[in-house]
C-alpha cells in the first residue's frame, strides 16, 4: 500500500483541520489494487490457524473461513451465478453472513445486503430491483423471502434460495454465554420453505463439494456491493460501490485506528449496514483481526464478551454504551482490555463520554458517514476528539459546507449542506441516472456528493451536524425515511392518507409517528392499536410507527401537497 503525504493533494491548499491530523498518518492513501476477496485470501494464507470469527463459544479460523467461502462460491457458480450478478444476502450477524459475503465476491458477483427486519412486502423490491436470482438467508427469515419471491411475476422470482440455521455455526452445548431469551430463536430448526419455480438448498448441501471454482475475474473497478438506501421519495435506491471504494475505507479504518492482527473486535453493529460491513467486518478481515460476533444487541452479553474475550475495539451506536453502563450487573464486567471505542449514528451525550474518559481512560470517537460514502467520510482524530462532533474529513476525503442554493462554499461557522469528494464515494444509484445526476455537483473541478445534511465547520475545521435538508428520522442510529413508510401504510385498506413525522423519544432520540386519516367506511372500526400492529407485521420493526394519531384531514398546500413540516412543527 502506498501512502501519499501532503494536504495539497486533497484540497489544493491546507485545510484548518490538518493542524489536528495525527502526526503518524498521511492525509491520503493508495489502497491495494486488488479485489476484496484477496483480503481474506491473504489473511488466511498468513494466519491460517488464527481465530477469525468467534460465535457463542465456537471459533472459526481464517483458514476455515476462506475454505468455506470458496466452497460456497463454487456452489454459486454451479447455480449459474456469473460476473456482475447480484446475490441477495439477508441475515442477522453470524459467521454464515461473513462466509456468504466473501463467497459472493469470490464468485465474481455483487453482494446485495438486506436488513433482516424487512418483511415480505419490502423484500420484493430487494429481489426485483437488483434482478437477484439467488438469495442466502437464515431459516428464521427464509419463509418471508419465499413469500416475497412467490408474489412477484414468474420472470422476476428467485431461482435459488440457500438457507442456514444458526446452529450450523456453533455447538449448542458450548453456547454458555447465550441469553436465555434467545434460545428458542437461535436453537430452533425451521423446515425449509417451498419456492415457487425455484430450488431451496440447505447450508450443508450448499457447502458440500461442488464444481470447480471459477477464475477470479473482478478487481478494483468492478461492482462489489449494492446496499440500498431510502430517500425523500419512492422506493429504496441501490448504491453502487466498487471494490475500490470499499477497499479504501476498510484499509483507511485500520490505519486510522492503528489496527493490527492482535485486535479483538466486538461486532454487534449489523453487518447488513454499511458501518458494520465496511468499518468492522472488512477492516478486520484486511488486518486479520478476531471478530467476536453478536447477532443482536444485549447489554449483559456484551459485558460478558468484552470481559471474557478481552475485546480491544468496539464500534457501536451511543445507545449501546448508555445501555451497558446502566446494567445492574455492570460492576461485574471488566472493560480494561478496551483501547478503542467509537461510533456514530447519533450524538454521544457529553456526560456519558466524560464517564468513559474518567472511569476507563477511553476517548469516545464519533464519526459520520452515509451508505453512499462506504461508512466514514468524517471521523474525530483519536488524539484530538471533540464531543458531539462529526469530526474532520477522513483519509483521502475532501468535504465542504456549501450554500444549498448557490452551491458555493460558505465561511466557517455558517450553516450549509455538507458535500463530499473522495475514493470512498459511491459510483451512483443503480438504474437511476436522474437520481445520480441530482446527487452530485462540481466544485473546483471535482465531483462532490450532496449529502442532504446541513452542518457547519468551526474554526478548527471540525464538522458539526445542525439540521437536515432530507426528510429523515434518526431512531437509535437507524435512518427511517417517511416517504417509504407512508408508501407501505397506504396499502392498509382503512388508510386514506398518512403523514409520517418524528417524535421525541428519551431512549431512541427520535421515533416514528404517523398522522392518519381513515377512510369514511372504516372510522370507528379501526383503532390506533390496529394500525400499529399492522405496521409491525408489514414492515421492519425499526421503521414501523410507534405512535399513531388519527386526524380528520392533513394540512395541504394550494397544489394539494401534504404540509408535513407544519405537522412536524406541532410535534416539536
Amino acid at each position: 500500500m502506498r501512502c501519499t503525504m501532503g494536504p495539497a493533494s486533497l484540497a489544493g491548499m491546507p485545510r484548518p483541520h490538518h493542524q489536528f491530523w495525527p502526526k503518524r498518518l498521511p492525509h491520503a492513501i493508495s489502497p491495494p489494487s486488488t479485489s476484496l476477496w484477496d483480503n481474506l485470501q491473504i489473511s488466511a494464507h498468513r494466519f491460517p490457524d488464527k481465530p477469525a470469527l468467534v460465535f457463542f463459544g465456537t471459533t472459526l479460523t481464517y483458514g476455515e473461513l476462506a475454505d468455506r467461502a470458496q466452497r460456497l462460491a463454487a456452489r454459486l457458480h454451479e447455480m449459474g451465478v456469473r460476473k456482475g450478478d447480484r446475490v441477495m444476502l439477508d441475515m442477522q450477524n453470524c459467521p454464515q453472513l461473513v462466509i456468504a459475503h466473501f463467497a459472493i465476491l469470490r464468485a465474481n458477483a455483487v453482494v446485495v445486503p438486506v436488513n433482516p427486519m424487512n418483511r415480505a412486502e419490502e423484500l420484493k423490491h430487494y429481489i426485483n430491483d437488483p434482478g437477484a436470482k439467488v438469495a442466502i438467508t437464515t431459516a428464521d427469515l427464509a419463509a418471508e423471502i419465499a413469500r416475497a419471491s412467490d408474489a412477484l411475476p414468474a420472470d422476476e422470482r428467485l431461482a435459488h434460495l440457500i438457507v442456514s440455521h444458526f446452529t450450523d455455526a456453533f455447538d449448542p452445548d458450548a453456547a454458555d454465554t447465550m441469553p436465555e431469551g434467545w434460545r428458542d430463536w437461535l436453537l430452533a430448526r425451521h423446515p425449509l420453505p417451498r419456492l415457487e419455480g425455484g430450488q431451496v438448498s440447505s447450508w450443508e448441501v450448499a457447502l458440500a463439494a461442488g464444481g470447480p471454482l471459477p477464475p477470479l475475474e473482478v478487481g478494483p473497478a468492478d461492482l462489489a456491493l449494492l446496499p440500498y438506501t431510502s430517500g425523500t421519495t419512492g422506493l429504496p435506491k441501490g448504491c453502487m460501490h466498487l471494490h475500490s471504494s470499499i477497499m479504501h475505507n476498510a484499509v483507511a479504518s485500520c490505519i486510522w485506528n492503528s489496527a493490527t492482527s492482535e485486535n479483538v473486535t466486538l461486532l454487534v453493529v449489523p453487518m447488513f449496514h454499511i458501518t458494520g460491513m465496511v468499518s468492522v467486518m472488512h477492516a478486520s478481515i484486511y488486518v486479520a483481526a478476531t471478530l467476536v460476533i453478536m447477532p443482536r444487541w444485549d447489554r449483559d452479553l456484551a459485558g460478558r464478551l468484552i470481559s471474557r474475550r478481552k475485546v480491544t475495539t468496539w464500534t457501536n451506536i451511543p445507545t449501546m454504551v448508555i445501555d451497558l453502563l446502566g446494567s445492574p450487573h455492570f460492576d461485574k464486567y471488566d472493560l480494561s482490555s478496551l483501547v478503542q471505542i467509537g461510533g456514530g449514528g447519533a450524538a454521544m451525550p457529553q456526560a456519558v463520554a466524560q464517564r468513559l474518559l474518567e472511569q476507563f481512560g477511553l476517548r469516545y470517537t464519533e464519526g459520520y458517514g452515509l451508505t453512499e460514502t462506504a461508512a466514514p467520510s468524517h471521523s474525530n482524530p483519536p488524539d484530538h476528539p471533540k464531543q458531539q462532533c462529526l469530526g474532520i474529513p477522513f483519509m483521502s476525503c475532501d468535504a465542504r459546507v456549501v450554500d444549498p442554493r448557490t452551491l458555493q462554499e460558505v465561511p466557517a461557522g455558517e450553516q450549509g449542506e455538507i458535500v463530499i469528494h473522495g475514493p470512498m464515494v459511491f459510483a451512483g444509484y443503480w438504474k437511476r441516472p436522474q437520481a445520480t445526476a441530482a446527487a452530485f455537483i462540481e466544485l473546483e473541478g471535482r465531483r462532490f456528493f450532496r449529502t442532504g445534511d446541513l452542518g457547519r465547520v468551526d474554526a478548527d475545521g471540525y464538522f458539526f451536524l445542525t439540521d437536515r435538508l432530507k426528510r429523515m428520522i434518526n431512531a437509535s442510529g437507524f435512518k427511517v425515511w417517511p416517504a417509504e413508510v407512508e408508501a407501505l401504510m397506504f396499502r392498509h385498506p382503512a388508510i386514506q392518507e398518512a403523514c409520517v413525522i418524528s417524535a421525541k423519544d428519551s431512549y431512541r432520540g427520535e421515533t416514528v409517528k404517523a398522522v392518519v386519516v381513515l377512510r369514511e367506511n372504516h372510522k370507528g372500526l379501526v383503532s390506533e392499536q390496529d394500525i400499529l400492529q399492522w405496521c409491525r407485521a408489514h414492515m421492519a420493526v425499526y421503521k414501523a410507527p410507534r405512535i399513531v394519531q388519527f386526524a380528520d384531514a392533513l394540512p395541504k398546500t394550494g397544489s394539494g401537497k401534504v404540509m408535513w413540516r407544519s405537522l412536524q412543527q406541532l410535534e416539536i
